[in-house]
């Protein structure tokens, strides 16, 4: 019997609150996936920095300002996702809209991502999954990493165990050694961008280090490191999960603009090998995703903290940057199918779970 095949479009707006990404692909919400396209479009300046006075909100849209933004919000993915069926020529099945995260505690059993489901829907004229994260940490889960059970569905032959870095404003791992739940292992690793982003924008009013350019100008503050290493969360046994501004309090306000850079830089690259002492098998290539891997310095510090040959996805043929998007596309139709988007050894959920909400059109 042959599955049916959705072609399904997935909206990502991560924790580096740059933008919105929109993928469109082909499949089965199992191991089948064609790639369609991908866009990617900058929030700018004016609207990142309203979202940012939103970050860490956890009455969410039930907080009448953030309401109002969050249809703005949901208007600019509406537009990016028609635009992209547009642009190809296409329709869609289905929409997976992720939204944007302003709160994530799931040791307090909450999670907030905005975004309005229902209003999209109307908007594009086409289904809508969103709220991803809720029922896994209801249920007493992590609520992420969320992309790890499509990292499995592409790595097919790839040599095993299988080692993803994804690096957006949180950095999370996802380690695969075969098919079975106890073959995978996923979880946040530490900061990704967020810390050097925010930094880099205020010393510089640039909206990131370009090429890593500035880390590599700059002098680690090798005591900052280590204080940073020290929290309790890189001793915590995975699956776990990060708020992306629970590293705050160790922003080196007393250096420069490029030795600070330098040494959020290297707390995101020693964060990364320390994952490394929790994997059962160590691999020998870490493929990494994610806005993160463009920054040359960050790359070649992984590579040499860690040990492992550090390369991008885009040496398998994925899309770095559409990876996310396309995994939200993906676990839309696994809601719809009703299949797990996350496992004990993905979230800590006590078991399979799947989630989403669905929104007719």
């Amino acid at each position: 019997m042959t599955s049916k095949l959705y072609r399904a479009l997935g909206l990502m707006s991560g924790t580096s609150i740059d933008g919105i990404d929109a993928a469109l692909i082909e499949t089965d919400g199992y191991h089948h996936v064609r790639v369609l396209g991908f866009r990617g479009e900058s929030y700018g300046t004016e609207f990142r920095e309203k979202l940012r006075r939103h970050l860490g909100n956890r009455l969410g849209e039930a907080d009448p300002a953030v309401a109002d933004f969050a249809r703005k919000l949901t208007e600019r993915h509406a537009a990016i996702a028609l635009g992209l069926l547009r642009e190809l020529g296409e329709s869609a099945h289905l929409i997976g809209f992720h939204g944007q995260t302003l709160y994530h505690h799931p040791e307090k059993r909450l999670t907030v991502q905005i975004g309005d489901g229902a209003f999209l829907a109307k908007l594009t004229g086409i289904d809508v999954v969103n709220d991803f994260r809720s029922a896994d940490v209801l249920a007493g889960g992590n609520g992420a990493p969320l992309v790890p059970l499509y990292h499995r569905a592409l790595v097919g032959d790839l040599p095993k165990p299988a080692l993803i870095l994804n690096i957006g404003g949180v950095s999370n791992v996802t380690w695969v050694n075969g098919e079975g739940d106890d073959d995978i292992l996923a979880f946040d690793v530490g900061p990704g961008n967020a810390l050097i982003d925010d930094w880099v924008l205020r010393h510089t009013g640039k909206p990131y280090d370009h090429n890593g350019l500035l880390a590599a100008e700059g002098v680690v503050d090798a005591t900052t490191v280590d204080e940073a290493l020290a929290m309790d969360f890189f001793h915590k046994r995975p699956p776990k999960s990060l708020d992306r501004d629970e590293f705050f309090k160790h922003v080196p306000e007393h250096l420069n603009a490029a030795d600070g850079t330098a040494t959020l830089t290297m707390i995101t690259a020693r964060a990364v090998a320390g994952a490394l002492l929790f994997l059962p098998r160590r691999p020998k290539t870490l493929y990494v995703a994610g806005g993160g891997r463009h920054n040359i310095t960050l790359m070649r510090w992984i590579r040499d903290v860690s040990g492992l040959e550090v390369r991008s996805v885009d040496d398998l043929g994925w899309s770095g940057d559409g990876l996310e998007a396309e995994a939200f596309g993906w676990l839309a139709v696994r809601s719809v199918l009703g299949l797990p988007l996350s496992l004990p050894k993905t979230t800590g959920v006590p078991h399979p779970m799947t989630g989403g909400k669905l929104h007719k059109a």
